[in-house]
């Protein structure tokens, strides 16, 4: 069932990918992929076409990245590599402003006005707190906005629904399965009784899944201990905190904070045998046990598909649904599980795919 539900939320995004730049490309998905097919799209390019093929019209885009880490860096390097694939078949030319607030929102309210004063025609802002500060700044102008990687978009007060946003706004979300995630740490362990919850409690992001899991755990009569921080510092003294409480694991939902402060953690986690759970397989990457979600890649090039569609074909974000996308993907640090000598093989059979990693920085 998984999986069928997959195929059928990733040939969502596909068509998204291919209405991108107007009617021959919807004639293209479409047909059956024959040659006669790929006649009647040439013909329609040729008698119709674009306002923008006409006139090779030049769009300026601001992608603007909340913080470093190797999530968010997927995600912005599939939003430009899309747009610049995409710009000899709509016949247009996008103008990429890229920045980075560092988690800062003096910094990005600073990018916001900068962007406005260079007349973007549309922002693009990974993660959640860069969307909700990108949107503020939008209201009176009305520039075109389509985030990625917004966790909760209704619940963050972006959109007033995942179907008809209403606004400017529009994008992409990486919704967490927290339940799917403590299904996964308790195959592993059924034996489990304290459950350590590591995350930013300032993040819109972390707070419907860390509600959600104090409801599974609850349901399962597991203690939970709660640990926060909003610093790299402060993350390193809750991760030594959890260690000290003597859990049996830690979960952290997609949170930007612990994302960033994983390489200065894992080791700690590795020491005391505590597995490590994540909303993200870039968690995985940085040396956590199991990172769940979704393939950051296809979540940026969705993103730049709908940016595409409303600067080329004049699609509103009021009315363009938010895109949602399967996170059934598990990715496993063999490197930690060997040395926490904790077996994971069933996950294969609890997942859309199982996917394996070793400790890096970034993804190659």
């Amino acid at each position: 069932m998984k999986r069928k539900m997959l195929s059928m939320l990733m040939a969502g995004v596909m068509m998204v990918s291919l209405t991108a730049c107007g009617s021959s490309a919807s004639t293209t998905a479409e047909s059956s992929g024959t040659e006669a097919a790929a006649e009647t799209e040439e013909s329609a390019d040729s008698t119709e076409g674009s306002a923008s093929e006409a006139t090779g019209e030049t769009y300026k885009i601001g992608l603007v990245q909340f913080v470093d880490d190797a999530s968010l860096n997927q995600i912005r390097e599939a939003v430009i590599a899309e747009l610049k694939a995409k710009e000899a078949d709509c016949g247009v030319t996008f103008e990429i402003l890229e920045s980075n607030g560092q988690a800062d929102s003096t910094v990005l309210n600073q990018i916001a006005t900068d962007l406005i004063e260079d007349k973007v025609d549309l922002i693009i802002p990974i993660a959640t707190p860069t969307a909700m500060i990108m949107q503020a700044a939008t209201e009176d102008n009305q520039i075109p906005v389509v985030f990625s990687a917004v966790t909760d978009p209704v619940g963050a007060g972006l959109v007033a629904s995942l179907d008809a946003p209403g606004a400017n706004i529009t994008g992409t979300s990486d919704a967490l399965n927290t339940n799917a995630v403590f299904d996964l740490m308790f195959a592993a362990n059924p034996d489990i009784k304290k459950v350590g919850l590591l995350y930013n409690k300032s993040e819109d992001a972390s707070k419907r899944a860390i509600e959600e899991a104090k409801a599974y755990a609850k349901a399962k009569g597991v203690t939970i201990i709660e640990k926060t921080g909003t610093t790299n510092d402060e993350v390193v003294l809750a991760a030594d905190a959890l260690v000290a409480e003597g859990v049996d694991a830690v979960f952290t939902p997609t949170d930007n904070t612990i994302m960033t402060a994983e390489l200065s953690i894992f080791e700690k986690f590795i020491d005391a045998g505590i597995p490590h759970y994540a909303g993200a397989d870039s968690f995985a990457l940085n040396g956590a046990f199991c990172g769940y979600g979704v393939n950051y890649v296809d979540l940026g090039t969705a993103t730049a598909d709908l940016a595409i569609d409303i600067l080329v074909n004049g699609a509103d974000p009021a009315s363009t649904p938010v895109v949602t996308m399967d996170n059934g993907i598990a990715t496993v640090n063999t490197e930690t599980a060997e040395a926490i000598k904790l077996d994971y093989s069933m996950f294969a059979d609890m997942c859309t795919e199982l996917k394996e990693t070793i400790t890096a920085e970034n993804f190659e």
